[in-house]
């Protein structure tokens, strides 16, 4: 049985969902979890995005721990940077000349194996910053090796009418676990101890390699791709696809202008301890960085509506404005809580966009350019923060914390309009 007969048959065994009306129609639509394979898939995600947060706290809670400087802290996030964003573009290309599942497979059990060694570590008391830099790269590499061949095989395991849904839970886990991830590494620091975090996501790991195992054989098409070899050309061609296909470029460049312009986290203690001091600092930091992962969350609980939409164009476009005027509103705001309810309505804002821009990229592209379009996706998502906190905290020294978001929200509606007059490809593309 080939791969294109195996995803026939996972789509033939899911029942047909029956039209739902009045607020059903606003709840999440959970077809896809009809379906076998996509349920394993999406199940792996549930226990990845809460035990890679245990992780992604342990280490810089670690290596201050030993040195006593924000500045180490700040180091080893670049350090994890590099290696990601040159092994997902790797990666993209890998995940379009080999059998994702078994992608996935390998990538996986190194996840769990860095973990492992976070463990053993942290459990010897090595206190070796230099140990925990090479670790968190090695990390980061496997994960940028992992990511293009995990979205890229969703496109295989449902429909194309399903794939905003299918979207939808998966970002609405990964949302909940940024949230509840800290908030049960918080609680267990006391409790265990941190080395015993690293242990529990090795463990949790293993639950996710055995869901991966029960995945169906994700080969390339037949047809779709010759035995090649995935080097720079095969990222080079990936990129060409990119500069060839206008929508996807679109959705590329929306998604830069939205978080570039757009992501003011970096201004977040500045803001805690000026603009909202008077709730105080503490709480006021912890709702900043609370609001949007928490409005994203809300936002996929009611993405009903999402499933219905055609115009996969419109609806990135109008994500992006939307976020942008939030992140105006947010810059205005004077109250912490109506400055809490604009980044919370910007994280919805954000959720849209994620799940239709997710959406044009499985569907737009060929299933031999998917994994690299998942690639550069991740180098995006990865990447555009990081230089946002750079050009707000920049722009906040200059001009002020609530000039510099507010200026940022706008210009965010202003160029993301101009992209959607200047080319219309965003505009006119459906499904």
């Amino acid at each position: 049985m080939d791969a294109s007969e195996s995803r026939t048959d996972e789509r033939e065994t899911a029942p047909e969902t029956p039209r739902r009306r009045g607020w059903r129609r606003w709840a999440m639509d959970t077809r896809p979890l009809r379906r076998p394979a996509y349920r394993r898939l999406w199940s792996s995600t549930i226990v990845t995005a809460v035990g890679s947060q245990l992780t992604a706290v342990a280490v810089p809670k670690q290596i201050y721990d030993i040195t006593g400087s924000s500045a180490w802290v700040g180091a080893a996030s670049m350090a994890g940077l590099v290696p990601l964003i040159v092994f997902a573009l790797w990666g993209g290309a890998i995940a379009d000349t080999m059998d994702r599942r078994r992608l996935l497979l390998i990538t996986n059990c190194g996840i769990a194996l860095t973990s492992l060694l976070f463990w053993l570590q942290a459990l010897a008391g090595l206190e070796s910053v230099a140990a925990l830099m090479v670790l968190l790269a090695m990390q980061q590499a496997f994960w940028g090796l992992n990511a293009p061949a995990r979205s890229a095989s969703i496109a295989r395991l449902v429909p194309e009418d399903e794939l905003p849904a299918a979207n939808a839970l998966g970002s609405t886990v990964m949302q909940t676990g940024q949230i509840a991830g800290p908030l049960l590494a918080g609680a267990l620091i006391p409790v265990v101890g941190l080395p015993e975090l690293y242990l529990i996501d090795a463990l949790a790991l293993c639950v996710t390699v055995w869901a991966v195992y029960r995945l169906p054989a994700l080969p390339p098409l037949s047809g779709t791709t010759a035995r090649r070899r995935a080097g720079l050309r095969e990222i080079a061609a990936g990129f060409r696809y990119i500069a060839g296909h206008t929508v996807l470029l679109l959705s590329f460049l929306a998604d830069i202008v939205a978080m570039v312009f757009g992501m003011p986290r970096a201004l977040f203690p500045q803001l805690a301890a000026q603009t909202f001091a008077p709730w105080g600092e503490g709480l006021a930091l912890g709702l900043l960085f609370a609001a949007i992962p928490v409005g994203a969350v809300l936002g996929g609980l009611f993405s009903g509506t999402f499933s219905r939409a055609r115009w996969h164009g419109w609806m990135v476009i109008g994500a992006v404005v939307a976020w942008g005027a939030a992140v105006t509103g947010f810059g205005l705001s004077r109250s912490l809580w109506v400055a809490v309810a604009f980044l919370a309505l910007a994280g919805v804002a954000d959720m849209v966009s994620m799940v239709f821009r997710g959406a044009i990229l499985l569907s737009a592209a060929t299933d031999e350019m998917r994994g690299r379009m998942q690639g550069v996706f991740t180098v995006v998502v990865a990447g555009g923060p990081r230089l946002a906190d750079v050009l707000h905290g920049t722009a906040g020294s200059a001009f002020g914390p609530r000039t510099a978001v507010a200026g940022g929200g706008l210009l965010v509606v202003a160029v993301m309009l101009v992209l959607a007059a200047a080319f219309p490809a965003l505009r006119r593309y459906r499904v």
